[in-house]
């Protein structure tokens, strides 16, 4: 299907493979999309933008570079940098608001169905792209009759209703809109419908006669005096009943002379984008009430509205964001807010760039304008494409598809099976988007993209596959798999339950013939300096004490690995622990006894603040602390061992030293945690036979120990 990315200050039109319906999300075939001249041409501004000057635009992440250079060393810094650069090379997928018919309905939505007409909103799901897949609670019916070319521009017109709501307007009271944007003519009108009457200021003539073309009865006009006093003299001296801010732009004078325009008691509603340096003086006299206006409404932003589908009450919260989509909808079929004069174009797909390229040259500057798509009787549902420029494989190569292109594969994964491209090809990249999945292709030199883990599973031409997914799917994925005849790489945890963990043994004590490859991605013990650790236990006479102390940071309790999907920081992250002990003792545990502390506050998750001790059969005892309580400032990771007369001290993967003994210890300019060696052992493995680089025990060990523990704490 066809897609619009946003790459290196350019609009381009790329064929990207068609996503997958999911439960509680919806497919629709586009008919409409919207581009605004505010977010979507900045972000194409700043896609073109060189790094120095991004870098400077945004400081704050510039700053963090900088930090991780200093813990992680400039190699690793600069290894990041060129990721980020290729991706932006790239592209990005570009969108939020889009209309047309639903092609597939997900497991669990009840009240929509195939043909549906709906209007659909959200920077993750509604792109310009022939198809897009969209959670429930971010898509609307289109009301009968009304044109879906109207309905595309929902997001827009959920925003300025979300203002409005966020000033109160009463019957009768006089509003100041500041910045007649696409924003502003809408945020006019909606204040009309309430019964407003409507004072209207920006710095082009032709906005403000527009806005008096759509029912707006009063102007500031910009050559006139001073706008505090032309308000004052359009309000009988009394001063504004309330100011909307919809427009953009750094300075701080928009927000002071919002606030001067304002009878006393007033309000100042800010949906635009204005400088914040907030001058006492200008609301203390008159008790102004400032308020900020998020979005489309209650629901943004927050992950268990938008992608699970978890709606407010309507006795408690009476406007989410998929109500204000509604409404504003309903207001477009009233003709109660009229659309179509703030429509600057409708392009084709097709010439997506000269769309992008209208809003900056053409004169007047349209304040939207619209893609249009073609009408296909078949949806174009392709779910794989091909990567023209990526290698051939080459014979002993082993053939590796990657699932789940997030932050961390396309951080860590595809970079190391990249500068391994000797033992691996990148047979395909598959993700839930089609357009992520493009990219990394692209990026990493795959050589198929794909939505669909069922044609990564029936090809042929696959050897082994690497899964980074949600935590929640990682055994399901693993057996299906397997089951399949792949080798499989698993991302850690190997599973969240004891059932999970059940099926994986299940499924290999019943294999009679050759069974394929799982490892776990337990990377720890892949590490030079726990390679190193493990010459030197192996040959000892004693039990070991080994002390580890992860220093985690703190994680918000909203975050996606505290909840289903994550399974909590101790399955998904203290497992690493679990199996090195494994690795270093080479022992069966015995016993376990996890504790935790009661945080005094809910801030802190009882679970991320434990300490577990762990005996083994041969006689070790191993003690792992883990907290989210102490500063990022401090190491992460730090290992003592206790053996032989000898003391081993592993400090965050980055140096060790042995005291007691003539061993010389290893150091690295950067943290070193075993990632690339992890994906070399693995590809031995499958092409010499034989051992596996984490035998089964141990993987099942290990994980049997994150179980007990969790039990524990709960």
């Amino acid at each position: 299907m066809k897609q619009v990315l946003i790459r290196q200050g350019q609009a381009v039109i790329e064929e990207v493979p068609a996503p997958e319906v999911e439960a509680g999300f919806v497919l629709v075939q586009v008919d409409h999309s919207c581009i605004s001249t505010g977010t979507e041409l900045s972000g194409v501004k700043r896609s073109g933008a060189p790094l120095w000057k991004r870098a400077l635009q945004e400081p704050d992440k510039a700053r963090r570079v900088m930090q991780s250079a200093l813990s992680q060393g400039i190699g690793a810094v600069r290894a990041l940098v060129e990721n980020k650069l290729a991706a932006s090379a790239a592209g990005i997928a570009s969108g939020y608001s889009a209309s047309g018919v639903i092609l597939k309905v997900g497991e669990g939505v009840q009240d929509l169905a195939l043909g549906d007409r709906v209007a659909c909103a959200g920077a993750q799901y509604a792109h310009h792209a022939e198809i897009i897949c969209v959670p429930r609670n971010l898509v609307v019916s289109v009301p009968e009759g009304l044109p879906f070319a109207a309905a595309s521009t929902v997001t827009l017109g959920a925003i300025a209703l979300q203002g409005v709501r966020r000033a109160i307007p009463t019957l009768g009271e006089t509003f100041v809109v500041i910045g007649l944007g696409i924003l502003g003519q809408l945020t006019a009108q909606i204040l009309r419908a309430n019964g407003c009457r409507v004072i209207g200021m920006d710095l082009q003539s032709h906005r403000i006669e527009l806005a008096h073309q759509l029912g707006m009865e009063m102007d500031i006009q910009p050559e006139g005096d001073m706008p505090i006093a032309q308000a004052a003299r359009l309000t009988d001296g009394i001063g504004a009943d309330g100011v909307i801010i919809t427009a953009a732009t750094p300075s701080d004078g928009v927000i002071s002379t919002a606030f001067q325009m304002c009878r006393k008691k007033g309000r100042v509603v800010l949906v635009g984008d204005v400088g914040l340096h907030i001058n006492r003086a200008d609301m203390y006299e008159k008790e102004l009430d400032f308020f900020i206006s998020t979005s489309y409404g209650p629901g943004r932003y927050d992950r268990h509205y938008e992608a699970e589908g978890l709606d407010y009450p309507v006795g408690y919260v009476r406007w989410t964001e998929n109500r204000n989509m509604s409404e504003y909808l309903r207001l477009l079929s009233e003709k109660r807010v009229i659309v179509d004069p703030l429509i600057g174009g409708t392009f084709p797909v097709d010439q997506a760039g000269e769309a992008y390229t209208s809003l900056e040259t053409a004169s007047p500057r349209p304040l939207v304008v619209l893609l249009s798509y073609p009408k296909r009787e078949e949806a174009n549902l392709i779910q794989r494409i091909r990567n023209p420029t990526a290698p051939k494989a080459h014979s002993g190569q082993i053939r590796i598809a990657l699932v789940g292109a997030g932050s961390f594969s396309k951080g860590v994964h595809l970079p190391n099976l990249k500068a391994l491209s000797r033992m691996y090809h990148l047979s395909a990249i598959m993700n839930r988007s089609g357009d992520s999945a493009a990219l990394s292709a692209r990026q990493f030199g795959a050589a198929a993209a794909t939505t669909s883990y069922k044609q990564i599973l029936e090809d042929a031409d696959i050897d082994a596959v690497l899964i980074a997914t949600r935590h929640n799917l990682h055994t399901r994925m693993a057996l299906e798999a397997l089951s399949a005849g792949k080798h499989v790489f698993l991302e850690k945890p190997l599973a969240l339950t004891v059932s999970e963990l059940d099926d994986i043994r299940a499924f290999f004590e019943k294999r009679t013939l050759p069974t394929p490859i799982l490892q776990t991605g337990f990377n720890r013990r892949f590490s030079p300096y726990a390679r190193r650790i493990h010459q030197w236990v192996h040959r000892r006479t004693n039990p070991m004490i080994l002390n580890y102390r992860m220093n985690a940071g703190y994680l918000p309790l909203d975050h996606w690995v505290h909840t289903t999907e994550g399974g909590g920081r101790n399955l998904g992250e203290a497992c690493h622990i679990y199996d090195l002990f494994t690795f270093l003792t080479g022992s069966r545990v015995t016993d376990i006894q996890a504790y935790n502390i009661a945080p005094a506050t809910q801030y802190y998750s009882a679970r991320d603040n434990f300490a577990a001790v762990i005996k083994f059969e041969d006689g070790s005892v191993a003690t792992f602390t883990y907290t989210a309580l102490g500063s990022t400032d401090y190491p992460k990771e730090q290992m003592e061992i206790f053996v032989d007369g000898q003391v081993i001290v592993l400090d965050d993967y980055k140096r060790l030293t042995v005291v007691g003994s003539k061993e010389k210890g290893i150091q690295s300019a950067m943290v070193d945690k075993g990632h690339r060696e992890e994906l070399e052992s693995f590809g031995r493995s499958i092409q010499q036979g034989g051992t596996w680089a984490i035998p089964l025990w141990e993987q099942i060990q290990a994980t049997e120990i994150a179980l007990r523990v969790e039990a524990q704490l709960r």
